[in-house]
């Protein structure tokens, strides 16, 4: 059976998008909806839409007077049904712009099949600006229209891509529960009630991550799912309260050879699904986490433009005679900068906004030091240094007196963190707005070696970076091995807090694509992992105690990495937000504007589960 007719039914021969020339003189049914209307008296054209794409449609009155007194009402997004002949347009009149633009179908048959009020936005018109609360209330005629319609096919065709090259290296696909039991993992969890165990709840997953350990204990090997995960996180750009992840699970691994699958699996799948998207380099490019800091200021760098962090320590003075520089070499801080090609002429006022940028990210200002195009230098501290450190600065950050446009220089001085993030934050802002970023290019990378914990002077503890199940690096096992267990001992100078893990992102244009780790997959060794992060022994058993049970079963070494489906689909369709990756997305504030959720229960639900709600302080009653 062909393709289409698979797609045939009792209303349809064929789909719109797919007749051509070679399917002249043939009698087809078709239908869909009513995409233009143009009526020349005895002539109507229709632009007849469906799922695979538009057709022209033309009743003659003289030939069919029924068909054509059908359509006499018939207005856009009214569903039709339609009969006739394909023929070749006229020489002259084909449309090019259309895949079906050679051919038009003759009707002598409609019928109509549901009416449609005038809808709130123009469906025929992808480029017309609307507003996104609209779109979203009315999301199922948004997602009619062909741009956010290519976008949800491209997904379709990215999660088809990923289950068959897991099936393709014998992974397993495997559902994990959704009700399970409510564990710290980083944001808070989605919880439901249970109306069996009157004062229990269920925690809705923020990942698979003990079920796909407990997989590897149970001898599965290798599991993968597209799993649905939830966190009651703040919302923004590449987050959302509910989304879908790529989850895998390897055993008998170490971290190169799940790092070498994933590689693998990424650019299988990416050039199935975008075959016209070039990757800018194979093998990915591995950085680790202290080098991306220093080079890009970010742990997850856009690598498709320059603009590298530089420190201009080694090339500046013992004393600059400026003082911001000296206080922060005299602090043990850093003096970095970044060189902005062509931008020497730039005026004070965007200098201005670039200082508040600065200064909102953490920075006590921003220094900048521009050379015009005719070879001057411009900048407020120039009389602060002398000319042998200006050309210094100009040498160490790669600039020559004969930059044709002028290049200008931004530096930032204080603590070494906080200096590269506000300089990797500028970078990646002033490279989007200058449109420095090849938009078609895939620039993936690898960054790992990160720091296994870090220290929250608040609650004086250490805290996973990642997750609490990631294995430190194999030089790195002994110090935790000889952390004190003893939680009222805990201190920022355990050594355990120098541990690297065995963590992994693969990042992709500047976002976090997905991460994973080598886990730890000896109880001893995860009950000192947990202390360290201050969880007594009971809470931890409490809290995972189906999984420390598991390994002392024999579990094997294992690891994976869990790869954002949304995050991923969004950058293959050049999108900046993962909402136009999505069918029916929450706004900014977790709402859905088509359902009006969430909604308050209806009060037999609260009886039923035995519960009363009591509104917050200050907070007034719906």
């Amino acid at each position: 059976m062909s393709a289409m007719e698979r797609l045939a039914t009792g209303l349809r021969s064929d789909v719109c998008g797919a007749l051509r020339a070679s399917d002249a003189q043939r009698r087809v049914r078709l239908a869909g909806w009513i995409h233009r209307r143009r009526d020349h008296g005895s002539l109507v054209f229709i632009d007849l839409r469906d799922r695979f794409g538009i057709v022209q449609v033309v009743v003659d009155a003289a030939t069919a007077p029924e068909a054509h007194a059908s359509l006499a009402e018939a207005r856009i997004e009214w569903v039709i049904a339609v009969e006739g002949i394909v023929t070749p347009r006229r020489p002259g009149t084909e449309n090019e712009k259309v895949a079906t633009g050679a051919i038009e179908v003759s009707a002598d048959s409609v019928r109509i099949l549901s009416r449609a009020k005038t809808p709130p936005f123009y469906i025929n018109e992808p480029d017309a600006p609307i507003d996104e609360s609209v779109r979203l209330k009315h999301r199922y005629l948004d997602l009619r229209r062909e741009p956010l319609r290519d976008r949800l096919l491209l997904r379709s065709a990215l999660v088809q891509s990923i289950r068959e090259v897991h099936h393709d290296h014998g992974f397993v696909e495997v559902e994990t529960p959704i009700l399970i039991k409510s564990t710290p993992e980083g944001a808070r969890d989605f919880i439901v009630p249970s109306r069996l165990q009157p004062g229990s709840v269920y925690a809705l997953p923020q990942s698979p991550q003990q079920m796909k350990q407990l997989l590897m204990v149970a001898g599965f090997d290798r599991y993968f799912q597209i799993a649905r995960c939830f966190r009651d996180e703040d919302l923004r750009g590449d987050r959302q309260p509910e989304f879908t992840q790529l989850d895998l699970e390897m055993s008998f691994v170490d971290e190169a050879s799940v790092r070498s699958f994933v590689e693998q699996m990424v650019i299988e799948v990416t050039q199935r699904t975008r075959p016209d998207r070039p990757i800018q380099q194979i093998p990915f490019p591995v950085f680790t986490y202290d080098e991306v800091l220093e080079r890009f200021g970010s742990d997850k760098p856009d690598l498709r433009y320059a603009m590298e962090l530089i420190d201009l320590g080694a090339a500046l003075p013992a004393s600059t005679g400026f003082k911001v520089f000296d206080d922060a070499r005299a602090g043990d801080g850093r003096i970095r900068a970044i060189r902005v090609p062509g931008k020497g002429g730039v005026a004070r006022s965007e200098i201005d906004e670039l200082t508040e940028r600065a200064k909102r990210y953490g920075a006590s200002g921003l220094v900048w030091i521009a050379l015009q195009p005719d070879g001057q230098v411009r900048s407020p501290i120039a009389k602060f240094l002398s000319p042998e450190a200006i050309e210094a600065i100009w040498t160490s950050t790669g600039g020559t007196q004969t930059a044709p446009e002028g290049d200008l220089i931004l530096v930032v001085a204080g603590e070494r963190v906080l200096s590269a993030e506000v300089l990797g934050r500028l970078r990646v802002e002033i490279a989007l707005e200058s449109n420095m970023a090849d938009s078609e290019a895939l620039a993936f990378c690898w960054v790992h070696r990160f720091p296994m914990y870090q220290w929250d002077a608040e609650t004086g503890r250490w805290d996973a970076t990642h997750n609490p199940f990631s294995a430190p690096v194999p030089e790195h096992v002994g110090l935790l091995a000889t952390s004190s267990g003893d939680l009222s001992r805990r201190s920022k100078e355990d050594p355990a807090g120098g541990a690297l893990a065995q963590q992994y992102d693969v990042v992709l244009n500047g976002w976090e694509l997905g991460g994973g780790s080598v886990r730890i997959h000896d109880r001893d060794l995860l009950e000192r992992s947990f202390a360290l992060m201050g969880h007594a022994l009971d809470d931890a058993r409490a809290k995972f105690g189906a999984l420390l049970d598991a390994f002392e079963y024999g579990a094997p070494p294992h690891g994976g990495i869990a790869i954002g489906v949304e995050r991923w689909a969004a950058l293959l369709a050049n999108q900046t937000n993962i909402r136009e990756v999505m069918a029916f997305p929450k706004t900014q504030s977790g709402s859905d504007l088509m359902l009006e959720a969430p909604s308050q229960p209806d009060p037999k639900q609260w009886s039923d589960l035995g519960l009363a709600v009591s509104p917050r302080p200050g907070t007034p009653r719906p």
